[in-house]
């Protein structure tokens, strides 16, 4: 396959999106720009030939979506059985359930979680999506997980260190140690 069919150029406009969303540290950019991603995932992988890939990307998209405004494990359960039962029509081999699993993974994420262990779990989900990307001879998806795995991982130390900048140092006031002033004594009649 060329690197300049209509695949690849489909893959590389969702690698610039992609590293843009995982840049952001605020989560509703961050999800909206992983829908707008997902929806093109979807094209990228339905011109590779990768079904599960592609439904996974689908279902992706709208989940993501509709997590700026839900947060349910209801959809979460939801979300996770439309992508198993979707993936068990279409997977033809183990590979295929590969984007399955980082799918479900960020289902949970988006749905349950927000800041850094948000991000932190959409990283593992990566290394899901980059095996995949790696197997199916995604160029442009290989280089959008390499590149999602060091920006999510650069936005999560960002995070870190800003979090510690932000909380005040745990510091005791140091009082000058003066002997206890005799305490008054009070006289009953």
């Amino acid at each position: 396959m060329s690197i300049f069919s209509p695949a690849q150029l489909f893959g590389y406009l969702v690698f610039a999106i992609g590293v843009l969303a995982f840049l952001q540290k605020k989560d509703t950019k961050l999800k909206y720009l992983l829908s707008i991603e997902s929806a093109f995932y979807m094209i990228h992988f339905f011109l590779l030939g990768n079904m599960s890939a592609c439904a996974s990307a689908a279902i992706s998209s709208v989940r993501t979506f509709l997590s700026l405004r839900f947060h349910s494990r209801i959809l979460v359960v939801f979300f996770i059985a439309l992508n198993i039962g979707i993936s068990a029509m279409v997977v033809q081999s183990w590979i295929g359930w590969l984007p399955v699993i980082g799918s479900c993974t960020a289902t949970i994420a988006v749905f349950l979680m927000t800041g850094i262990p948000m991000r932190a779990t959409l990283l593992s989900a990566t290394f899901f999506w980059l095996a995949n990307n790696i197997l199916s001879g995604s160029i442009g998806g290989t280089a959008l997980e390499t590149m999602i795995a060091i920006a999510n991982f650069s936005t999560i130390v960002r995070m870190v260190r800003g979090r510690r900048n932000a909380a005040p140092a745990a510091t005791f006031p140091v009082e000058p140690m003066t002997p206890p002033s005799p305490s008054p004594t009070v006289s009953t009649p």
